[in-house]
């Protein structure tokens, strides 16, 4: 089975960001375009958190990247977001989801899950993550 190239990204790591990691992103991947994927977004502070929900109506904005060598990029991707594969208290989950491009098409992506309690934590409510914000 082929890993996925994809991945969508909705904080830190997008282009309007400038974020030292958000570079590194665009030198070892292609930017395939802006997206949608279904969820609600969190402020966590300096970064937001985006969980997974059932309704249709909530979506979260990022741009989905094409990597050029996923098996590499992905381990440092995972070091940045804070997963450790033997722990089982990380924040974050890296899962395929599907995301839609503002084209219409549907691509498998991986995306960055926010897996603690949310209770507390402000929305963003227009699902879309500035540097400003936080």
């Amino acid at each position: 089975m082929t890993m996925t190239p994809n991945i969508f990204v909705y904080g830190t790591l997008l282009s309007s960001a400038e974020h030292p990691k958000g570079s590194r992103l665009r030198r070892e991947a292609r930017l395939i375009g802006e997206a949608t994927l279904q969820g609600q977004l969190y402020s966590l502070g300096r970064y937001p958190g985006l969980i997974e929900t059932d309704d249709p109506t909530y979506l979260v904005h990022g741009e989905v990247y094409a990597l050029n060598s996923p098996a590499g990029s992905l381990v440092w991707l995972d070091a940045y977001e804070g997963i450790s594969p033997d722990s089982e208290g990380n924040d974050y989950e890296r899962c395929e989801r599907k995301a839609r491009l503002t084209s219409g098409r549907e691509l498998t992506v991986w995306v960055y899950l926010y897996r603690p309690s949310v209770q507390g934590l402000p929305v963003v409510p227009d699902g879309r993550w500035t540097s400003r914000k936080g």
